[in-house]
C-alpha cells in the first residue's frame, strides 16, 4: 500500500522531500516495514503518560525509554534522543544523550533523559554501533541544525496523517466486515470526522469491490485539517508555505505543469542525501503509537554495510499545549440524555479519533437545581463522535433541562470541549396534529403526524394490528414536538389499531388507537342520459361503491374498468326509464352514492341528453364478381368478402331527424379497429331527414388483415356514443385458379391459387366428410384436394369455419402419377 498523501498548502515538506525524491524512480516507497520499537513515558509534575498520550512536550518533562528489542539482536543499536532549538541555533552538546541499547542494564531498566530548558523539537537517531557512531551523528546535527529541525517538524506532521489513514483503513476493513451495506453511508462519516475526501467513484462499484478500492489508493485522499497542521506551523508560511502550494499543483507531485520548485526541492534531497559519511546515511521512519510505544516504520531497508542507515524518527515538538478545536455538529440540537450509545457529533478535531491524546473523557451534565455527574465518554470516529454511557442516570437525581459540557484531558492538561443540550423522558400526551384524526383511509403509504411536548427521546413506534401481530413502524422526528410516523399498511388494510410510542427511559409505552377504513370512494360525476337504465360513475376506488339510488331508482354497481388515474364504473338499474318524466334532459338530481363500510356520499348529478340510437333496416352485401374470388359462393349470408362491399340502411331514433354532424362508427367486435362513415366522406347519404344509406369498403377502411365480427354505432357530434349492435362478419378469401386431377380416380387432385392459408379445410361433399385440413403456417400456393364433384368442391374458411361455403373451379386434366 503505498501512502502518497497530497496535502494541499499543508504537505509536510520533509514528506515532500520524500516523494520528490522517488519520483526519479517512478514511485514513491510506502511506510511498510517494520522498525525498532522503543518504550516512552513522560513525567511531568509528578505524574506519568506513556508517549501515545502526550501531543507535546515541555521543558523539565523526565522522558523514560526503553528499547524493545530481540534478545538475540545482532546487531548493536545506538539510540540518541536528540533536542533541537531552532535552525540558526546548533543544540549544545549535552543535549544528545548517548543509549548503548545492548547493554544489559538498558534492556532492564530503560535509561531517563529530561528535556532542557530552551527546546523546540525532538528526534530519535537509531544507529549501528562503529565505534564513533555518537560523534558522527552529533556533529552532522550541530553542523546543519536547520535540516533537522524541518525533519523534526515535517515527521511529526507525517505521524499525524498516518494516524488519521490508519485510523481510516482499520474503520472501513471492519466496517465492510460487519456490515457492507452500510460502508457508503458509514465510510463517508468516517471520512468527514478524520478531513478525509474519499474517492466517490469506490461507491459505483459492486458491494464486495468497494473496500478495496477505498483502501487501495490512499494518495487520492486529501487531507484538510488545520489542528495538525497549526501544531507545525512553520509549514503554513513564508517560502515554505510557497514551495509547497507550487508544487501541489505541479505535473510531477500530481497536479498541472512541472513547476521550477520542484527542481528547488530537488535540490533540498540532495543536501539531505550529502548529511552521510563513510560510515552512515540518513532515512526517515514514522512514529506509529503501538501501546505505550513507538514502533517504526520504515519506507527503505536499512542498510547494515557502509554507509550504514541511520533512523530518524520524530518526538512531539516541545511547546505550549494546542487544545483540540472540536466543535458539535449540531449546535442547536437538543438530545435524549437516556438514549443508550448517545453519540456526540463533533468535528473540527480529527486527531482526537485517531490518537489517544485526549483521554479519560467524560460527558458532565448538570440539571438546573444543580445536580451533577460525570457519564463516561469514548471517541468513536465510525459514528462521527462521541459515544457516552448514560447507565449511570439511573442512579442519579438529575432531572428537568439538563445541559452538558465534553471533559477530559489533552495530554497532561485538563480540556473542555462543546457543549451540548439534553431533555429527559418523561411520561406525556399524544395528540394528532391540526387536520388529522385517528380515522384513517387505507392505502400502501400512509404518515401520520403526532404531537407531544417533546419528541426527542423517541425510541421505537410500533403499529398492533386487529389480528394481534405487532409490526414496526419508521418515523421521523421534528424536534422539539412533532413526530412524523409512516404506518405499515396497505390500501387492503381496514379495521381497528393501536399505535404504540416507546420513549427511552420509560417502562410504560403509550397507546394510541387509530381506525383504518378501506379507500374512500372518490367520485368526479355520474353520467346518466335521458331513457337509459345505464349510466357511468367516474373517479377512484370505486369498487368500493355498492349501489347508487337516484330519484327514488336504485342503480346496481358493476364492473369496474381502470384507466391511467381514474376508474369507471358502471350502473345498471331495473327499472325501465325510457319515456320517464323524472329522469328528463337537463333534470338536476343527486345521486346517493351507498358504499360498502356503510358511508354516502351525496354526488349532483344533471341527466344529460338522450344517447344517439339508429336501427338498422336493412343491408346487402355485394360480392366482388371479377378475378378469381368468384369461384367461391359463400354459405352464410352474413360474411362479408375482404374485397366486397356492404351497403345498409339505418333510421334514426333519438333524435327522431339523423344530425348531418353525426357519424357511424363502425369497428370489430373484439375493439381491435373502427372506422368512422359519414355525410363528410361521402359514406353516408340521407335518404331523407331520419333514414341514411351507408357504404362500406372494408379493404379500403380496415386493411388487408382484418377479420371477425363487425358492430356499428352512432355517434353524436358532442362524441356522446350509441350502442353497439352488430353488423356482419368479416372474412378474408383465398385467391382460386384450378385443380388438375389424373385420370385415375383413386389419385387425389391438385388446386392451384394464392393465400391458401385462409382454407381451414376443404372437402368433397356438403356434409364434410372426410376433410382435407390446411395446416397452420401453410404457405405453398399448391396442395392436395379431393376429387371434385364435377367441378365442385366444399370449404371452410379460416376466418368463419362453422359454415361450409361452395367453390366451383375448373377442373383440368393431368397425366396419372407413378
Amino acid at each position: 500500500m503505498k501512502w502518497r498523501l497530497w496535502l494541499g498548502a499543508g504537505l509536510p515538506v520533509f514528506m515532500m522531500l520524500l516523494l520528490v525524491s522517488s519520483l526519479a524512480s517512478a514511485a514513491a516507497a510506502p511506510f511498510d516495514l517494520p522498525g525498532p520499537r522503543l518504550e516512552i513515558r513522560i513525567t511531568r509534575a509528578g505524574r506519568s503518560l506513556p508517549i501515545s498520550q502526550v501531543p507535546n512536550l515541555q521543558a523539565g518533562d523526565e522522558m523514560w525509554l526503553h528499547p524493545d528489542l530481540p534478545a538475540n539482536e545482532s546487531i548493536h543499536y545506538l539510540l540518541i534522543p536528540v533536542f533541537l532549538r531552532g535552525s540558526l541555533n546548533p543544540p549544545p552538546e549535552k543535549w544528545f544523550t548517548k543509549v548503548e541499547t545492548w547493554r544489559p542494564q538498558v534492556r532492564k531498566d530503560g535509561v531517563s533523559v529530561r528535556v532542557p530548558e530552551g527546546a523546540l523539537e525532538a528526534l530519535i537517531f537509531w544507529a549501528p554501533e562503529t565505534g564513533g557512531g555518537f560523534t558522527t551523528v552529533r556533529t552532522a546535527v550541530r553542523s546543519r541544525p536547520g535540516v533537522f529541525v524541518r525533519a523534526a517538524q515535517d515527521l511529526y506532521a507525517a505521524d499525524l496523517t498516518r494516524s488519521r489513514l490508519d485510523a481510516y483503513v482499520d474503520a472501513v476493513k471492519k466496517i465492510s466486515n460487519t456490515d457492507p451495506v452500510g460502508l457508503e453511508k458509514r465510510a463517508k462519516l468516517l471520512a468527514r470526522t478524520l478531513y478525509l475526501k474519499i474517492n466517490m467513484s469506490c461507491f459505483d462499484l459492486a458491494p464486495e469491490q468497494q473496500e478495496a478500492c477505498l483502501v487501495q489508493d490512499p494518495e487520492n485522499v486529501v487531507l484538510n485539517d488545520a489542528q495538525s497542521q497549526s501544531m507545525v506551523t512553520a509549514l503554513t508560511s513564508g517560502a515554505a508555505g510557497d514551495m509547497i502550494n507550487q508544487l501541489s499543483v505541479s505535473t510531477a507531485a500530481g497536479g498541472g505543469m512541472y513547476s521550477p520548485y520542484v527542481g528547488a526541492v530537488v535540490d533540498m534531497v540532495r543536501i539531505v542525501g550529502s548529511m552521510h559519511t563513510a560510515q552512515y546515511a540518513y532515512i526517515p521512519a514514522l512514529s506509529i503509537n503501538d501501546d505505550g510505544a513507538i514502533q517504526l516504520k520504515l519506507s527503505n531497508p536499512p542498510s547494515f554495510s557502509n554507509p550504514k542507515s541511520v533512523m530518524v524518527a520524530s518526538l512531539p515538538p516541545v511547546a505550549s499545549v494546542h487544545f483540540p478545536m472540536l466543535r458539535a455538529v449540531h449546535p442547536e440540537e437538543l438530545l435524549c440524555l437516556e438514549r443508550p450509545k448517545l453519540v456526540l457529533s463533533v468535528e473540527g478535531a480529527p486527531l482526537v479519533f485517531s490518537t489517544q491524546y485526549a483521554h479519560d473523557l467524560a460527558l458532565h451534565v448538570q440539571d438546573s437545581t444543580g445536580h451533577a455527574v460525570d457519564l463516561p465518554a469514548a471517541a468513536d470516529a465510525e459514528r462521527g463522535g462521541f459515544e457516552v454511557d448514560a447507565r449511570v442516570l439511573q442512579t442519579s437525581s438529575v432531572s428537568g433541562t439538563v445541559t452538558g459540557q465534553l471533559r477530559g484531558e489533552w495530554g497532561f492538561d485538563p480540556w473542555s470541549g462543546p457543549d451540548f443540550a439534553f431533555t429527559n423522558s418523561r411520561p406525556q400526551e399524544w395528540s394528532f396534529a391540526a387536520g388529522e384524526t385517528n380515522a384513517i383511509t387505507a392505502a400502501n403509504k400512509i404518515s401520520l403526524h403526532l404531537q407531544a411536548d417533546s419528541v426527542v427521546c423517541v425510541q421505537d413506534v410500533t403499529l398492533a394490528t386487529p389480528q394481534g401481530m405487532v409490526e414496526k413502524a419508521t418515523f421521523t422526528r421534528t424536534p422539539p414536538r412533532l413526530l412524523e410516523v409512516n404506518l405499515p399498511v396497505t390500501k387492503s388494510s381496514q379495521g381497528p389499531y393501536t399505535l404504540v410510542v416507546a420513549e427511552y427511559g420509560q417502562t410504560k409505552p403509550e397507546k394510541i388507537p387509530v381506525h383504518v377504513y378501506p379507500p374512500s370512494a372518490v367520485v368526479s360525476g355520474v353520467m346518466l342520459h335521458a331513457g337509459d337504465d345505464e349510466g357511468v360513475m367516474t373517479g377512484t376506488h370505486l369498487q368500493e361503491v355498492s349501489s347508487v339510488e337516484i330519484g327514488g331508482v336504485i342503480f346496481h354497481a358493476g364492473s369496474t374498468k381502470h384507466s391511467g388515474t381514474e376508474d369507471t364504473l358502471h350502473l345498471k338499474t331495473s327499472t325501465n326509464l325510457a319515456g320517464s318524466k323524472v329522469f328528463v334532459e337537463d333534470a338536476a338530481m343527486t345521486a346517493h352514492v351507498h358504499l360498502k363500510d356503510g358511508r354516502t356520499l351525496d354526488i349532483p348529478v344533471a341527466i344529460a341528453p338522450p344517447r344517439p340510437r339508429v336501427v338498422l333496416l336493412s343491408k346487402s352485401i355485394a360480392v366482388n364478381s371479377g378475378g378469381n374470388y368468384a369461384f367461391i359462393h359463400l354459405g352464410n349470408e352474413n360474411d362479408l368478402p375482404q374485397y366486397g362491399h356492404l351497403n345498409f340502411f339505418l333510421k334514426s331514433v333519438a333524435p327522431q331527424q339523423f344530425p348531418r354532424d353525426e357519424t357511424i362508427e363502425v369497428g370489430a367486435a373484439d375493439g381491435g379497429f373502427v372506422t368512422s362513415l359519414g355525410l363528410a366522406n361521402n359514406a353516408l347519404t340521407l335518404q331523407d331527414a331520419q333514414t341514411v344509406f351507408a357504404t362500406l369498403d372494408p379493404a379500403k377502411a380496415f386493411g388487408s388483415s382484418a377479420f371477425g365480427p363487425l358492430r356499428f354505432r352512432p355517434m353524436s357530434a358532442a362524441g356522446v356514443p350509441g350502442d353497439w349492435q352488430p353488423l356482419a362478419n368479416l372474412v378474408r378469401l383465398p385467391e382460386l385458379k384450378h385443380v388438375d386431377c389424373p385420370s385415375n380416380p383413386a389419385q387425389l387432385c391438385t388446386m392451384t391459387g394464392k393465400n391458401l392459408f385462409l382454407i381451414d379445410s376443404i372437402a368433397a361433399t356438403s356434409l364434410f366428410l372426410n376433410p382435407t385440413a390446411v395446416p397452420l403456417g401453410f404457405a405453398g400456393n399448391t396442395m392436395q384436394v379431393p376429387r371434385p364433384n364435377g367441378t365442385t368442391l366444399y370449404l371452410k374458411l379460416r376466418d368463419d369455419p362453422s359454415t361450409v361455403d361452395l367453390v366451383s373451379l375448373p377442373v383440368l386434366p393431368v397425366a396419372d402419377q407413378n
